[in-house]
């Protein structure tokens, strides 16, 4: 991909285009010329200072969670290839010499240009604080810091974090994803300042917080401490106290990098970046064009987010390229996922417009803050979400206009109000979809009746949307079905390319017709072309589900592990374990309702401490054993089940735990006995196999202190019984559970959930949480209460014969599998070597236990060490 560089010649016929910069930006320039057929007649060199070509900066925090820098590349080998560009990685311009039209590279190579265009983006602002660039100071910015940061996390324990912004909060989450005590230290009253209001600034510090992150705000950093040798050991800050640390990230901002725009005689701004007019062009030099982060726009900004580049982008090719195109301004719109948390915030977010009023909706328990600006005549203006935002996509397209419903109802939780009236075919054709390539509805509507597109990735492909940061996806789905039903097309709604029913109907023809093999299903009902075949990896698994849901009704083995079930399994499932990251699994027996014996935490402890395994106390009340190897995990259950544990389903699509609090028989709040309840309906439901997983929990007064609102079904106690509640989940998209039903006898409560999860399993789509399927079921709810509560399908007695069979048949998994020599064959790292362990799962101590040992570049590196060694070796350093 890296060509060699050469000096050009004045002599060559075709004009020549240098691009200095090669971020994500720059990428888009690229894309912008060859869509313009300017590659096939320019001369394309590329000048890029990092070592490697274009990436994901977007993304650029996922590499701590196993993506890879060759998965966020966003330049292939073809493209490069195929449009003859010169591409020169390592090696960034130096000196420009406008007179001449030549630019110098580090290497010595000089270009002339006819067009040059700056896409030198910007760096990171560091506090002229004294021994900033002390030992273990790091700035966040390029796929080098993070290497760097995450080799020298491996010999400190805390780290600090300089700016609660964008950035600074997914530092701090990288920080201590690499086991670090992490800090966020933000001058300004509130974290992320700029998108977030002092509510929606509360909301994420709650919730930030409670990922177990300190934050300090309205505090500025004054001084980085050193020891002898010149390494961090702390900060000091200017409320005059000390915070100790090992490590320093600065994030606190960015500034556009014109230095070499400086240098050459370009105009800049007062307070930096490279001052172009609407075509992108400097305003100093019509053969100099400026983009992305370094340019000063007309309108007087510097944007710093990736649409408005992009578009700057589009922009400056459509004008070398002598089409009509300017850039104006942009939407600072942004919709960001910090930590796990949503972050949202339109139009006029700070309610700056003059006689504007606010809605607000706020939940600090759930951590959710939205709030809308509205005009005295109804006019959306602007919003902020945080916690949830779902609503993001419709509520900014609806911004500057009347939305159809009140606009309280908008910031409803989800599946209550007027709210889930609206979806994206309510909205015009001028609503941007996608902001970050710029794409309107209309546009997406025009590539599936213009241009024939009649799947996602065929409109992604023809129009950029969801190209970059995916958020818009599922909205490109809906109206991708919604544009292709209108028009009169058939929808496929099948499972996948095997078969054209749905989920629910294969269900139904499996219960119907008891058959009980994949085969048989796919050889009698697949399409044709699939009849005979070996499935795919989306209908193996789902139909595997469905199977082991109907095993005791339809006369199949109850254990998934048995002759053709055994391919059809998740990867978690082929070993009755959770795969970890660095290729070991994780033991999690079941413990109902968190009540456990002291003999029991012993059997535990002992165990962990034999095979060295990491320990954690989980939110679901369970104790997970982490780092065993898939040969040790038959020795490690055959002690757990001799002592009396079963298997906690951590692994597989079922019920995981029903979590409770402790009751009446200890709580002087309490009205009814919790753990008793949990107990009972764990064991009730245990090892049922669902199209996604299952959590529910049982609280023993209205204080909610199990947070059953928060589950698949809750249960709370009522002075007259028991309130049930369905759909919640407490997970990526928090949502509130809805009543199913009230004041309910021991015996009515355990009747309707048999019903809703038999009936959720029936009518449910592959992997949808209980929390999707009731907003997408028709009738919501209301059908939901008529159909378990009031039989309205007259099916009930079918559900509770269903449930009653699961209950009668239950086996505990791993017991059946400990009992049987042939099924403990297959827990081996190589069949062909099945006493050797695997070379590549390996640990080093970390807090007087293990953790992965991952190193930076090669996967053979791992230390192979057996765990309790490294716990005993620790001990002894």
């Amino acid at each position: 991909m890296t060509a060699t560089p050469q000096a050009t010649e004045a002599t060559e016929a075709a004009p020549t285009i240098v691009l200095v910069g090669h971020g994500m930006v720059g990428q888009r320039f690229l894309e912008a010329l060859a869509e313009r057929g300017l590659t096939a007649t320019h001369r394309v060199v590329v000048l890029c200072e990092e070592p490697r070509p274009a990436y994901d900066r977007v993304a650029l925090t996922s590499y701590f969670s196993g993506r890879s820098p060759e998965e966020l590349s966003m330049t292939d080998r073809e493209f490069i290839d195929t449009h003859g560009i010169e591409l020169y990685v390592g090696d960034p311009a130096v000196s420009v010499d406008r007179a001449a039209r030549k630019v110098t590279a580090r290497s010595g190579a000089v270009f002339e240009y006819d067009t040059l265009v700056l896409a030198t983006g910007s760096y990171p602002f560091v506090p002229p604080v004294p021994n900033k660039d002390a030992t273990g100071c790091f700035v966040y910015r390029t796929i080098e810091d993070l290497l760097a940061i995450e080799e020298y996390a491996k010999k400190a324990t805390v780290g600090a974090v300089v700016g609660g912004g964008l950035l600074g909060l997914e530092a701090a989450g990288a920080l201590k994803g690499l086991g670090l005590t992490s800090h966020i230290v933000e001058f300004a009253p509130r974290l992320m300042p700029v998108q977030v209001d002092d509510g929606g600034g509360a909301a994420l510090l709650r919730t930030i917080e409670e990922m177990g992150l300190t934050v300090h705000t309205g505090v500025g950093t004054q001084e980085v401490v050193v020891d002898e040798a010149g390494a961090v050991t702390g900060m000091k800050l200017s409320d005059g106290s000390e915070l100790a640390t090992d490590m320093v990230v600065f994030s606190a901002g960015v500034r556009p990098r014109d230095q070499l725009a400086r240098d050459c005689g370009l105009t800049v701004g007062e307070r930096g970046g490279i001052t172009v007019d609407e075509q992108c062009r400097t305003v100093a030099d019509p053969h100099v064009f400026a983009i992305g982060e370094c340019a000063l726009a007309a309108d007087g900004r510097v944007y710093g987010l990736v649409a408005p580049g992009y578009e700057q982008a589009e922009t400056a090719a459509a004008t070398i390229a002598a089409d009509e195109a300017s850039f104006t301004g942009a939407d600072l719109s942004t919709k960001l996922k910090l930590l796990g948390v949503d972050v949202a915030s339109f139009g006029d977010a700070h309610g700056a417009t003059e006689d504007c009023l606010d809605v607000v909706y706020s939940d600090s328990r759930a951590g959710l803050y939205k709030k809308l600006v509205i005009g005295r005549d109804g006019t959306l203006l602007g919003g902020i979400l945080v916690g949830d935002a779902e609503a993001y996509g419709t509520l900014k397209a609806f911004t500057g206009s009347v939305p159809p419903v009140k606009p309280e109802s908008l910031v409803l939780p989800a599946g209550a109000g007027e709210s889930a009236q609206l979806g994206p075919t309510a909205l015009p054709d001028d609503a941007i979809i996608c902001s970050c390539n710029n794409v309107r509805k209309g546009t997406i509507r025009a590539a599936v009746t213009e241009h024939s597109c009649t799947t996602v990735p065929e409109v992604k492909k023809c129009t950029k949307a969801g190209t970059t940061c995916g958020s818009c996806v599922k909205v490109l789905g809906q109206l991708v079905t919604a544009e292709l039903e209108a028009s009169g097309v058939e929808v496929d709604k099948g499972l996948c390319g095997c078969f054209s029913q749905t989920r629910e109907e294969l269900y139904e023809i499996v219960l119907a017709l008891r058959i009980n093999t994949y085969q048989d299903l796919l050889d009698r009902y697949g399409r044709d072309d699939a009849r005979g075949g070996d499935g795919c990896e989306t209908c193996k698994p789902a139909v595997g589900s469905i199977i082991a849901s109907l095993a005791p009704t339809i006369g199949a083995s109850g254990y998934v592990l048995d002759g053709e079930q055994a391919a059809l399994q998740d990867s978690n499932d082929h070993f009755l374990a959770n795969l970890q990251k660095n290729g070991s699994y994780s033991v999690v027996p079941r413990i109902p309702g968190g009540e456990i014996t002291p003999e029991g935490l012993i059997t535990i402890g002992e165990i962990a401490r034999d095979f060295g395994l990491y320990t954690k106390i989980t939110g679901g009340q369970r104790i997970d054993m982490f780092g065993a190897r898939v040969e040790q995990l038959p020795l490690i259950w055959m002690r757990l089940v001799d002592a009396g544990f079963e298997s906690g389903h951590a692994y597989g699509k079922a019920l995981r735990t029903v979590k409770s609090c402790v009751g009446q028989t200890w709580c002087r709040y309490g009205v009814q006995d919790s753990v008793r309840m949990a107990i009972d309906l764990e064991l009730r439901y245990r090892g049922l196999r669902s199209p996604h997983k299952l959590k529910s929990a049982v609280s023993g007064c209205a204080r909610e202190c199990a947070e059953a609102q928060s589950k698949d079904f809750g249960v709370i106690a009522t002075s007259n019984g028991w309130n049930l509640y369905v759909g919640g989940n407490g997970g990526a998209t928090p949502r509130h559970a809805d009543l199913l039903a009230q004041d309910l006898s021991d015996a009515e409560l355990v009747r309707l959930i048999d019903r809703f999860l038999m009936f959720y399993i029936r009518t449910a789509d592959r992997l949808e949480r209980t929390s999707t399927w009731l907003e997408r079921i028709p009738g919501g709810l209301d059908h939901v209460r008529d159909v378990v509560v009031e039989d309205s399908l007259g099916i009930c007695e079918e559900l509770e014969s269903l449930m009653a069979a699961h209950v009668a048949n239950y086996a505990d998994e791993w017991a059946t599998t400990i009992n049987s020599p042939e099924r403990l064959a297959r827990f081996v790292s190589f069949v062909n070597a099945p006493d050797t362990p695997d070379p590549v799962v390996g640990f080093v101590p970390e807090r007087d236990q293990v953790k992965p040992d991952l190193p930076l570049l090669s996967i053979g590196m791992r230390t192979t060490e057996n765990p309790a060694d490294l716990l005993e070796g620790s001990a002894q350093r």
